[in-house]
């Protein structure tokens, strides 16, 4: 009987083995937007599986919750934001979060549906900006850019419409929620805009732009948002590489800006 169990060991032991479970996949969960954001990371799916990450996505409709989602642990990344926008955000909430990776840059452009040029805007033209503190900041330093308004030294992309210091037009300002203003460029002289919101719309051209934000812009590139705690997790920063090599991410991307370069930036290429 020893030497049988002596025998019999060996195959026990492979037995026991083949009878554990595979190593499972890392998992990762992620919260985006609608459109671009959605669009990209499901693009990255297939890639982030081959390298044994399983991405399950959750979809929101509202700039709030992704950031309240990751900061509870509930998601352990968002991408929708860029940093200005962070920054913002953990000012006002107390969020402990940060970025973990870049991805896009979505310059934003200045739009009319009646006039050809910047200088073609009519004294008291009426000009449609983002309604929330950054990306309104962000639309009146495109304005600034173009030559009609100036505004107080050293105000940046915190901007508001009372910062205004010279406005030779004498333009008159409508605010609107950012997705939205695609949707009232026709009812305005100018307005400010985001080539994605508008591909998704199909309201116009989005290459239409008067005037466009640039790579100098390059603080708006979207993030990768993880819990302060968690930037340098491994799973994580795997999944922002394959996210970065991927092809299809770089398709997706490409297609949600109309196929139109001037649009995007793919802000890690430039680094």
């Amino acid at each position: 009987m020893p030497l049988l169990r002596n025998l019999l060991a060996p195959l026990l032991s492979l037995l026991a083995l083949a009878a554990l479970p595979a190593h499972a996949a890392d998992k990762l969960r992620i919260g985006v937007l609608p459109g671009v954001y959605a669009d990209a990371i499901a693009a990255a799916i297939p890639d982030a599986k081959a390298q044994g990450i399983d991405v399950s996505v959750t979809e929101f409709t509202d700039w709030t919750t992704p950031n309240v989602a990751v900061n509870a642990g509930d998601l352990d990344l968002n991408f929708f934001q860029h940093q200005p926008f962070l920054d913002n955000a953990i000012q006002k909430n107390g969020f402990k979060l940060a970025s973990a990776g870049t991805s896009f840059l979505a310059n934003i452009g200045l739009y009319s549906l009646k006039h050809k040029s910047v200088a073609d805007v009519p004294v008291g033209g009426k000009v449609a900006l983002a309604n929330d503190p950054v990306n309104q900041g962000r639309g009146l330093l495109l304005l600034q850019k173009a030559g009609l308004i100036q505004l107080k030294p050293g105000v940046g992309f915190l901007g508001t419409l009372d910062d205004i210091v010279q406005n030779p037009k004498k333009l008159r300002f409508v605010e609107v929620e950012g997705p939205q203003l695609a949707r009232i460029t026709g009812d305005v002289d100018l307005a400010q805009g985001y080539p994605h919101f508008i591909v998704a719309s199909k309201a116009f051209d989005p290459s239409s732009g008067l005037a466009y934000s640039g790579i100098e812009d390059a603080r708006f590139a979207i993030q990768f948002v993880a819990r302060a705690d968690r930037t340098k997790d491994p799973v994580i920063q795997k999944f922002v590489k394959v996210f970065q090599n991927s092809a299809a991410v770089k398709t997706a991307i490409d297609r949600a800006f109309a196929g139109d370069k001037r649009l995007y930036v793919l802000t890690w290429t430039q680094q």
